[in-house]
């Protein structure tokens, strides 16, 4: 399978793009992991890679709410649900993690809710910023909270 990786500048800082032929596989902050690719080969994934790029900066300028880049992410079932689910998540709306956890049917499931929340590989794409904590607090953010903070202020939230 090719894939490649492309860093690209943000208003946010750094980002790090991933994809494969199939689609885009992961979106990461320089605080994070990104994975080290041993065969990066051009091929679909460029233009996978070369779209997502386009898409983020205009979400980042306010010029666009969501995103129609082919993914190709892999995790578990459960991991699987709860993304489907953030990827619901209107544009400028905030839902706690226990309503995640409602909308995935696991009421009582909220801090593994959380836990897949916080192993989203595509954040932005997948909007794990737009869930909080009950009392209305920001909770938690792979690339911090000052950015979580910028992301929802983006949003106007």
């Amino acid at each position: 399978m090719n894939s490649l990786q492309l860093a690209i500048s943000s208003s946010l800082g750094p980002l790090y793009l991933v994809a494969s032929d199939e689609g885009l596989t992961g979106v990461y902050w320089d605080e994070q992991n990104v994975p080290y690719l041993k065969d990066q080969s051009p091929g679909d994934a460029g233009s996978h890679l070369l779209m997502a790029a386009e898409q983020i900066q205009a979400y980042l300028n306010g010029e666009r709410k969501d995103f129609d880049v082919p993914l190709a992410i892999k995790g578990t079932r459960f991991q699987q649900e709860v993304w489907n689910e953030l990827r619901r998540i209107p544009y400028g709306q905030t839902i706690s993690y226990s309503e995640l956890a409602n909308r995935v049917k696991r009421p009582k499931a909220f801090r593994a809710v959380g836990s897949a929340n916080g192993r989203n590989p595509l954040c932005l794409i997948i909007p794990c910023h737009r869930v909080i904590a009950s009392n209305a607090s920001l909770g938690g953010y792979s690339g911090g909270l000052d950015r979580k903070r910028r992301l929802l202020d983006l949003e106007s939230l």
